[in-house]
């Protein structure tokens, strides 16, 4: 447990110190909240907690797969039923993302966001309950948390940010992947040790949200609201209608399911073809910290492309040739895996840039970000429920495999159409 909390920590305080020396003499401005400059403690503070607040959208429910077995076992539950258990977070941030902002601006966006993290631990202590029903519960209350906090977290930094965006960015999205990333690789050892069991090591992610609640109390005597353009003109038809906002959408959706199929049945996978429990739980780990890799590197790479087309292609067929090589190759499971995490993480983010490189203008890419949302979430939701059936039904993972494979291949043409150097109102003409 304390070489867990030792290792987080470790990483968001070198995160924070990476953002605070920076352009040191513009440090001031960055961390501006109102038209009063802040103490540099304030502003370290502020960083700590937003990076704090990033290590628990992740965690929390993805912890479970690399002790989906012994929850399987232990309320006697069938493939498709385990598969909620990832399918419900999501569900809950395509219902309670829209309402996110409503809330904000009634609460402002530090009592919103403290308020997440409220309902983050809230979940976590339900699913000590000895109940199936409970533990459902309390996952999906985590769901609505980390869905208020991962809609308004890209807002305070884009507030408090304004010089920064891209390096905030990358380092929160990196401590989301990092911190899932070593939870789940200790959480299967974690239940093993003086057993202590599933429930405690699940439970262990709370430890976190306490930290983060405790440093971020010192932001809640502000109490601002999220700021709005006041001369944003509606587009002249909905995004919905434009072939290529659907190409963008299907890009993160199909991407989506792909990534949350593997999220929750990668180690059930691995111990199939024959690794330990433990080695399968530092697989999943490291899928979840690939995924947050390509921050570092396409995030200088995409203000020089500007067009996207082949890069999106070539990722996502890597993405299909890594979920095969799993199942034709498993010897060679770890290079399939930091693999498949790396080009899905890619593909995420080269789909959440289309969305601004894409759009005429901010109203537009609100609507864009909104529909690729709904659509996205949607799919994810589906993907690991759909993949429990299959393997429940054909009794190996051949069939959610290719599933996999399909769904990159999809999105390697959904990326191909979306990376073209245009706009949608271009792209209609």
């Amino acid at each position: 447990m304390s070489l867990f909390l030792n290792y987080i920590a470790r990483k968001i305080f070198i995160l924070a110190a990476i953002i605070l020396l920076q352009k040191q003499k513009h440090l001031m401005t960055a961390l501006t909240l109102t038209q009063k400059p802040q103490s540099r403690f304030s502003g370290i503070l502020l960083v700590i907690g937003i990076l704090l607040i990033a290590a628990n959208l992740r965690a929390p429910f993805t912890g479970i797969a690399p002790v989906l077995e012994q929850i399987i076992s232990h309320f006697g539950l069938t493939d498709p039923q385990a598969g909620y258990l990832t399918t419900l977070p999501l569900i809950a941030f395509a219902v309670i993302s829209p309402m996110a902002a409503f809330f904000a601006r009634k609460q402002g966006l530090e009592h919103a966001l403290f308020a997440a993290l409220i309902l983050i631990l809230l979940g976590i202590a339900t699913r000590f309950i000895n109940s199936s029903t409970m533990l459902f519960i309390g996952t999906a209350i985590i769901g609505v948390g980390i869905a208020i906090a991962n809609v308004l977290l890209p807002s305070l930094i884009k507030r408090d940010f304004a010089t920064k965006v891209a390096l905030m960015t990358s380092a929160y999205v990196l401590t989301m992947g990092v911190t899932s990333g070593g939870f789940s690789a200790l959480v299967f050892p974690l239940s093993q040790l003086n057993g202590l069991g599933w429930q405690l090591a699940l439970g262990s992610a709370g430890i976190i949200t306490v930290a983060s609640l405790i440093v971020w109390t010192a932001q809640l005597g502000k109490h601002t609201k999220p700021t709005y353009c006041a001369h944003q003109s509606a587009p002249s038809k909905s995004v919905w209608r434009y072939l290529l906002a659907w190409q963008i959408s299907l890009l993160l959706g199909l991407n989506s399911f792909l990534n949350y199929i593997i999220i929750t049945w990668l180690p059930s996978i691995l111990t199939d073809t024959g690794h330990s429990a433990v080695e399968a739980g530092a697989y999943h780990g490291a899928f979840q910290i690939a995924t947050a890799l390509p921050g570092l590197v396409l995030i200088p790479l995409l203000a020089k492309l500007k067009d996207q087309s082949a890069l999106s292609f070539i990722l996502a067929l890597l993405s299909a040739g890594s979920a095969l090589g799993l199942l034709y190759m498993p010897h060679f499971a770890f290079v399939w895996t930091l693999m498949l995490g790396f080009c899905s993480g890619a593909c995420f983010i080269l789909g959440l840039s289309f969305i601004s490189l894409r759009t005429d203008d901010p109203h537009q890419a609100a609507s864009l970000s909104g529909m690729s949302q709904s659509v996205g979430y949607l799919l994810a939701a589906v993907g690991p429920m759909v993949a429990g059936a299959l393997h429940t039904s054909t009794g190996n993972w051949d069939a959610p495999l290719w599933l996999c494979a399909i769904a990159a291949v999809l999105c390697a043409l959904c990326g191909f159409a979306g990376g073209r150097n245009t706009t949608l109102h271009k792209s209609a003409s």
